[in-house]
């Protein structure tokens, strides 16, 4: 089957139960009813607290073949999922689907397990490193299930992926359970991701390294969510869980884009009072923000919120009143964890608060300008961000297709050339975000608008921007590097990428 973005897939594909194709960002339209979890009673004054993660795995009643779920929110100095699946596999279960909100370096210990067979499936938003090399190598059982955020809230919700037991790494929990990211030596600040695996997994174990006396508070999972909790020396490392605040690039290239993201916004019609904005995290986009700030000083301009990663720049925005509230789903930095604690006007979100396209209405929906980053685009504005050149998982879809999908105005950035490979294209190799909902692709040789916004192209023309069609851009690109060979794929397909939807908008063949 030919999908909506012109990509081949299968009907049938082993593991996967339900194939069906991309068509557009919008016409799939869902039915039936949300699921939850199974019904439990807790008796008063019952104990919540055991001795180990051991005993939690047998009170919670993993078996072989179940599902088991853990947060990113750690990111780099995550150690709850390398230690829960090391107790897995000391007690001989085998067979689990491992559904990670994300998956980084700091999780290739658990690869030996995948090789046992403790795990034998993945569905997550993204892996990297040597994590990413094995699940592009198709050794798994099924194909990896690649989701974004949103689209992974929504799968939970819905029921396509049934949680059995999710185990919460908690910088704070109390002994009935509730939970927040605000406080203890391993804090992360918000638990977005977290906090739909806590409301529809059948069993939720907290980990923490900060157990204090009932009531704690504030609260981001409740105890009427949490069945067991096991306390531990260490949580994760506070280096790998938040940086100081993200240094802004002064790479001269990166800079020349983000100047150039920054005055397309400004051009673009929707840079007013109260307009809304998302940016990345990448070097290009934290800079961005920095000229966006001057461009709103200048032109008394306030923003009625922020959304998505919180970074510091974001933070400074909001204490200067240059942004009105921000909404926060995971935070990357130390000014960002130490903002959602004292600031009411730093809010706190769930992943389908924040892009679940199956819901009474994500926040994205109500974007006006995301910036986001790519590791390819083509001249149909389809996006890459989950493949390297080689073919190889490398990086993680997140909430891409969800902003793209609900901003007003969504702008990606990325270098013409990134080494001596061209990053604009005929075709990107994997399809993760479709052109349909990217507006405008900004490079440091030039600006191209999607074709199908007449009124942009006509905004950006008083911008004094180096405006150029897409193939030219492309053209330009290859003219630097030469035109890449095609990589060579196997039929094996190691992975499918769903769109937020549900729908395959590609999938992953193991290169040769």
């Amino acid at each position: 089957m030919i999908n909506g973005v012109g990509r081949d897939i299968p009907e049938k594909i082993a593991g996967i139960k339900n194939v069906a194709p991309y068509v557009d960002p919008f016409s799939n339209v869902p039915v039936g009813q949300i699921t939850g979890p199974k019904i439990v009673a807790n008796k008063p004054r019952s104990e919540k607290v055991l001795q180990s993660i051991e005993q939690a795995i047998d009170a919670a009643g993993l078996k072989d073949g179940m599902t088991i779920s853990f947060h990113h929110h750690f990111r780099n100095g995550d150690y709850v999922l390398n230690m829960v699946i090391a107790a897995i596999a000391r007690k001989g279960i085998k067979g689990l689907t491992l559904a990670p909100s994300s998956l980084n370096t700091i999780n290739e210990e658990i690869i030996p397990y995948i090789e046992q067979g403790v795990i034998t499936a993945v569905e997550t938003s993204g892996a990297r490193g040597k994590l990413g090399q094995l699940l592009t190598s198709g050794k798994l059982s099924k194909p990896t299930i690649i989701r974004s955020h949103g689209g992974r809230a929504r799968a939970i919700e819905c029921g396509e992926l049934h949680i059995d037991i999710a185990f919460i790494g908690a910088p704070a929990c109390d002994t009935y359970g509730n939970i927040n990211g605000v406080e203890g030596k391993s804090a992360c600040g918000s638990l977005g991701y977290a906090m739909v695996d806590a409301a529809y997994a059948d069993k939720v174990v907290a980990i923490t390294d900060h157990l204090v006396p009932y009531p704690l508070f504030p609260i981001s999972i409740p105890q009427t969510q949490v069945d067991y909790i096991v306390q531990v020396e260490s949580i994760g490392d506070p280096k790998g869980i938040a940086s100081g605040a993200l240094r802004i690039s002064k790479d001269p290239r990166e800079l020349l884009i983000a100047q150039y993201a920054a005055t397309a916004i400004e051009y673009s019609g929707y840079f007013k009072q109260d307009y809304s904005i998302q940016l990345g995290s990448g070097g290009a986009s934290l800079a961005a923000a920095r000229f966006l700030k001057e461009k709103m000083k200048k032109q008394g301009i306030t923003a009625s919120f922020g959304l998505g990663g919180v970074t510091a720049p974001f933070i400074e925005m909001l204490e200067e009143g240059l942004i009105k509230a921000v909404y926060d789903v995971q935070d990357f930095d130390i000014p960002s964890i130490e903002s959602i604690k004292k600031n009411r006007n730093h809010q706190e979100m769930s992943a389908s608060f924040y892009a679940n396209p199956h819901n009474r209405g994500p926040i994205v929906n109500q974007l006006d300008v995301v910036i986001l980053s790519a590791t390819e685009v083509d001249v149909d504005f389809n996006v890459n961000v989950i493949t390297d050149s080689n073919g190889v998982i490398m990086g993680a879809v997140g909430g891409h297709q969800d902003t793209a999908a609900g901003a007003a105005l969504s702008i990606v950035v990325a270098p013409l050339l990134r080494g001596r490979l061209p990053m604009v294209m005929d075709q990107v190799h994997t399809v993760c975000t479709p052109g349909a909902t990217v507006d405008i692709i900004v490079t440091e040789r030039g600006v191209a608008v999607n074709p199908q916004r007449k009124d942009l192209i006509k905004n950006l023309k008083a911008a004094n921007l180096p405006m150029m069609d897409i193939e030219e851009l492309r053209d330009l690109a290859y003219e630097f590097a030469g035109k890449p060979d095609p990589i060579q794929v196997s039929d094996k397909i190691a992975a499918v990428v769903e769109y937020r939807d549900g729908t395959l908008i590609d999938v992953i063949r193991t290169p040769l």
